[in-house]
């Protein structure tokens, strides 16, 4: 049987202690970003891997172990989620800002078909571009529109959201933005 390797904590600056201690108490952070800053604050204080998974509400010593592998390579951005499964991620920054730009193109009704873009007039006109994205799907570019603050509307287009028009007494129309928009979605 192979013998495992002794994972070891590199020592933490002060400043990182800081913000570990910080995301540990803070009520406003995920339950997974709290863990994971409690988990590395034990095991900081020289706790052991599983006594430091018990103290963060968790079972896995292993998991300890992993985590504070990647806190050696990536600092505190290991206290962040990774891809938690599922299908691997095919589209990365370049695919979506491709999918974005295809989408805030205003389509044309003799190339495109359409006067304004569904999720299907959008894939076929992302499949057929000069640079396509042949495997481009429905779904892919919902998310894409979604995490880009995009929405669809009842009366069939899409809008971006936390804008709304508001008539005033002037009688002018004004984009008006909801700067709570984003911490309103998560």
């Amino acid at each position: 049987m192979a013998q495992r390797r002794r994972i070891r904590l590199r020592p933490i600056t002060a400043e990182e202690r800081a913000e570990l201690g910080q995301v540990s108490r803070a009520g406003g952070e995920s339950a997974d970003r709290v863990a994971r800053a409690k988990a590395l604050l034990a095991v900081a204080d020289g706790a052991a891997f599983v006594a430091a998974a018990r103290a963060a509400g968790r079972r896995s010593g292993d998991a300890v172990a992993h985590l504070v592998e990647r806190f050696n390579a990536e600092g505190t951005a290991a206290l962040e989620p990774r891809h938690g499964g599922g299908p691997p991620v095919r589209y990365g920054l370049d695919g979506r800002e491709r999918i974005l730009r295809e989408f805030r193109r205003t389509p044309d009704r003799a190339e495109d078909g359409t006067a304004t873009w569904s999720l299907t007039t959008l894939r076929r006109a992302l499949r057929r571009a000069p640079d396509p994205l042949p495997t481009v799907s429905t779904a892919t570019i919902l998310h894409v529109l979604w995490e880009a603050g995009y929405g669809w509307q009842a009366d069939r287009t899409w809008c971006h959201t936390g804008t709304a028009k508001r008539r005033r007494k002037g009688g002018t129309v004004v984009d008006v933005v909801d700067p709570d928009a984003a911490p309103k979605k998560s």
